[in-house]
């Protein structure tokens, strides 16, 4: 599962596609309705990669964070009678990630978490292969500092 390509904007709904960027900012496709639209260097994006919830020990990548609720729901989605309702947000966030600082993480964090998480599901692009992607980018910078120190 690499996040660095999907994309949120500040003020409009859902998760976006990176798939061009020019001049003057990029060009995403909507997960929603594959229409493509322009982003500026104005609007406020962050790539799903870069966003990490908040926990009592150290901040958990976003990519940990949909794995676990993954496996937590046995690869199914969070129900919408979950998302309607601030209670069971919280139970189900208590069940599948009980370390999370429950003073810096809203119900409205929440409910955006479960419903991109909805939405990547839907595409299928959340896998349990985290452990070997996590594995496989620490030997690449393990060998790029060797030969970093081999060329110094």
């Amino acid at each position: 599962m690499d996040l660095k390509d999907i994309l949120t904007v500040a003020g409009k709904p859902g998760l976006y596609k990176l798939v061009a960027s020019n001049k003057n900012g990029f060009i995403v496709e909507s997960f929603r309705d594959n229409k493509r639209i322009p982003i500026f260097a104005s609007d406020k994006i962050s790539a799903l990669d870069e966003i990490s919830i908040f926990t009592e020990n150290e901040d958990m990548p976003l990519k940990v964070v949909f794995v676990k609720l993954y496996q937590h729901l046995n690869h199914q989605a969070v129900e919408q009678s979950i998302l309607d309702d601030n209670k069971l947000m919280k139970q189900l966030f208590e069940a599948f990630l009980p370390e999370y600082d429950e003073e810096r993480v809203y119900a409205s964090h929440q409910k955006k978490l479960f419903t991109w998480y909805n939405e990547l599901l839907a595409f299928d692009l959340i896998d349990e292969n985290i452990e070997e992607e996590n594995e496989a980018a620490e030997a690449e910078d393990t060998d790029t500092t060797e030969e970093t120190d081999k060329t110094e």
